[in-house]
C-alpha cells in the first residue's frame, strides 16, 4: 500500500510514478509547504479586496496530493509559521509564530488543513478528473476553510461586529475566481497526464 494515497492514485502519484514512496512522500509536502507560502505572499488586485492564492493552492494541493499528504503538507506549513518563519499572509508585518497564528484569522488556518484533507479524500475517489466534481470539491473546500474561520474571527473581535463583513462577503468573489480555476486546471492536467 503507497504511504501518499489509499485509493485511486492521486495526481501527485500518477504524474510521478518512480522513487523511493517515503522520499517522494517527504519532498512534496516541502514542495507544497514552499508553494503555500509563496501563494500567501502573492497578492492579486481584485475588488473590494485583493486577494491571495493561499486557498487555492490549498485546495489543488490537498486533491492533488490526497488526504494525507495534503494534510501533512499544510501540517508542515502551519509548523513553519508557529516556528515564527514569515510565511502566513501579511506576516511578518502583522506579526509571526503562535501570535500571528491565535489572532483573528487562525480559524482560517486550521480550516486549512481540514479542507486539505476533505478535499484530498475527495480527490482520491476521482473528484478532480471532471469539471463538475472538482468544482463540487473546491466549492465544499472553501467552504470548510470559512467555518473555523468566521467563527474564530468572531470570538476574536465579538459578535457584535459585522463578522460576515469582514471575514466572508469581501473574499467571495475571489474565491468563486479561485474554484472555477481550479476546477479548469485539474482536470485539464489529467486529460494531460492520461495523453502522455
Amino acid at each position: 500500500m503507497s504511504i501518499i494515497s489509499d485509493n485511486r492514485p492521486t495526481l501527485a502519484q500518477s504524474l510521478w510514478q518512480t522513487g523511493d514512496e517515503r522520499m517522494k512522500f517527504l519532498l512534496l509536502a516541502v514542495m507544497g509547504s514552499i508553494a503555500l507560502w509563496l501563494s500567501a505572499k502573492i497578492q492579486v488586485p481584485f475588488y473590494p479586496v485583493p486577494i491571495t492564492m493561499q486557498t487555492f493552492v490549498v485546495l489543488v494541493v490537498g486533491m492533488a496530493f490526497g488526504w494525507r499528504l495534503g494534510a501533512t503538507t499544510v501540517l508542515l506549513y502551519l509548523a513553519e509559521g508557529a516556528l515564527g518563519l514569515p510565511v502566513f499572509a501579511g506576516s511578518p508585518e502583522r506579526g509571526i509564530g503562535v501570535a500571528y497564528m491565535a489572532g483573528p484569522t487562525g480559524g482560517y488556518l486550521l480550516g486549512f488543513l481540514v479542507a486539505a484533507a476533505v478535499v484530498g479524500w475527495l480527490g482520491q475517489r476521482g473528484w478532480d478528473r471532471r469539471i463538475a466534481t472538482t468544482l463540487a470539491a473546491m466549492a465544499l473546500g472553501t467552504a470548510i476553510i470559512y467555518v473555523p474561520g468566521l467563527i474564530w474571527l468572531g470570538m476574536a473581535i465579538g459578535w457584535d461586529k459585522p463578522v460576515l463583513g469582514l471575514g466572508l462577503w469581501p473574499f467571495l468573489p475571489g474565491d468563486a475566481l479561485k474554484v472555477a480555476l481550479a476546477a479548469l486546471v485539474l482536470p485539464s492536467i489529467w486529460r494531460l497526464a492520461r495523453h502522455r
